[in-house]
């Protein structure tokens, strides 16, 4: 007779819970090397673990501005220019021939009284007043006489100060011949536009996964595929802020200027779309505020801030965001001004006890006629953005930003009035039509969305901004 193979019914139960020849299945000899535990399924934790805490960054510009809508690819305002007439750089023939730097305007006028200082000799100061053959014609040089010195002998041949200080004419003479008109300044910045997708094709949609997540919106719950369309999400809004503080201009020559043709949706046929690029918080401060260098976490070097910032706008009220090197640079030196307690340390935060928690953080101190509020920014210390730079030590590793609190007046051309806004502030493109502050759509097949033939769901995020940073003069960027 024929034999049948395989042969079922080869493995005989037992009445009792024990290992015979002939009850269980030997998954060592199986093909592909497999073992007995491939029997069990393995066991799964559901939570995700949040290892890296809240991943977000963003959340910096919520605190100290705004955002509003534009409707123009350019936005433009206007600052003040100061009040008084000085001059630094200034150069003398040590005669009685002073000379301004080249490319500021020249509105010294005959008979103002000036104040020349050097700052390589303090003691050199002179008092003198303009003469004839000065004015706003181009001519960068003014003839000056002392009211006590014969000349100007005593000082350095360049880098001299000088502002005025007023005006002095003989009797019966006529009024001044001059007019010095005041002038404002303007300042521009473009919006840039900012893209992101999420893309799942929809096999994956089919095979269920649930992973349980606390997200860092304040959410928690089991999610499936969006969980990852979710991050995207967080990213992409983490993008908005780190595109306005980070941000560049394009400059003539630069590589990006000179090869738009190879950069995607920037060349090709006419018209070609320039790209401008866009001035972040940080670069604005480079080019129009202060920069403090290589802070050495001394009350002097702090003083020397203090000196700067009277010398500007002088906002009382002011907001650190530091990264934790210089947090704590900050912290240290407020320890030391306290004299305290055993060794020079106050303990706890109430009643000097030493059996109460030791506090040697501080968030907040007032010094001179200023009040600062310090705080650890996220972004500084994060390794995946600033914080990566380690212990870098360029001039452009940021180690923190001074921000002046309040608003400020300025004159908005597209209102045609003076208002008042934050410091710094976010503009979006939008209109009746369109509000591209922050756009999402869904396309494809898949999630519910029928648009195309494509087997696959896309979500789509776009927005178009810019940062306005108004009296940039009166930020400081700390700076390695």
């Amino acid at each position: 007779m024929g034999i049948l193979t395989p042969q079922f019914g080869s493995l005989v139960p037992s009445q009792a819970q024990q290992t015979l020849a002939n009850n269980y299945l030997n998954f060592n000899g199986a093909a592909g090397g497999g073992t007995f535990a491939q029997q069990y399924l393995p066991e799964i934790y559901e939570a995700e673990v949040e290892r890296y805490g809240n991943r977000t960054i963003s959340g910096f510009l919520r605190m100290v501005g705004a955002e509003m809508p534009m409707t123009s690819d350019q936005i433009i305002w206007s600052e003040q220019n100061r009040l008084h007439i000085a001059y630094d750089g200034v150069a003398c023939n040590q005669v009685q021939t002073i000379t301004l730097p080249a490319g500021v305007t020249n509105v010294l006028a005959p008979n103002m009284t000036v104040v020349i200082m050097d700052p390589a000799n303090p003691s050199a100061t002179v008092h003198a007043i303009v003469g004839n053959g000065a004015i706003q014609t181009g001519n960068q040089t003014a003839t000056v006489y002392p009211y006590v010195a014969a000349n100007l002998a005593g000082l350095s041949a360049a880098g001299l100060k000088l502002f005025v200080y007023g005006s002095e004419f003989a009797k019966g003479t006529a009024g001044s011949t001059e007019n010095v008109t005041p002038s404002f300044t303007q300042f521009a910045n473009s919006p840039i536009i900012i893209k992101s997708n999420y893309q799942i094709s929809g096999s994956d949609t089919a095979q269920i996964g649930w992973v349980e997540v606390a997200a860092e919106d304040g959410t928690s719950g089991f999610l499936w595929y969006l969980k990852a369309e979710g991050e995207t999400r967080l990213r992409f809004e983490d993008y908005l802020e780190m595109s306005m503080v980070e941000g560049q201009l394009a400059t003539a020559g630069s590589g990006f200027s000179a090869n738009q043709a190879l950069i995607p949706g920037f060349g090709g046929a006419a018209p070609v779309i320039a790209a401008k690029g866009t001035q972040g918080l940080f670069s604005a401060i480079q080019s129009r505020g202060n920069v403090m260098a290589g802070y050495g976490g001394t009350l002097t070097d702090f003083d020397a801030i203090l000196q700067n910032l009277d010398s500007q706008g002088a906002i009382e009220e002011n907001m650190l965001f530091l990264d934790r090197a210089t947090e704590l640079q900050f912290d240290n030196m407020l320890a030391q001004q306290n004299s305290y307690g055993a060794g020079g340390t106050s303990y706890g935060v109430f009643e000097n006890s030493e059996e109460m928690a030791l506090n040697l953080g501080f968030s907040g101190f007032r010094r001179g006629s200023y009040d600062f509020y310090k705080t650890s920014w996220k972004y500084l210390n994060d390794a995946s953005t600033r914080g990566g730079s380690g212990n870098f030590t360029g001039g452009d590793n940021i180690d923190g930003v001074l921000v002046p609190a309040g608003t400020t007046t300025v004159y908005d051309q597209l209102l045609g009035t003076n208002i008042r806004r934050p410091f710094l502030h976010v503009r979006y493109r939008a209109s009746q039509a369109d509000d591209r502050r922050m756009k999402s759509w869904i396309t494809g097949s898949v999630g519910g969305a029928f648009t195309t033939t494509n087997d696959f769901m896309q979500v789509s995020f776009l927005s178009e901004r810019c940062l306005v940073t108004q009296a940039a003069n009166n930020f400081v960027l700390f700076v390695a």
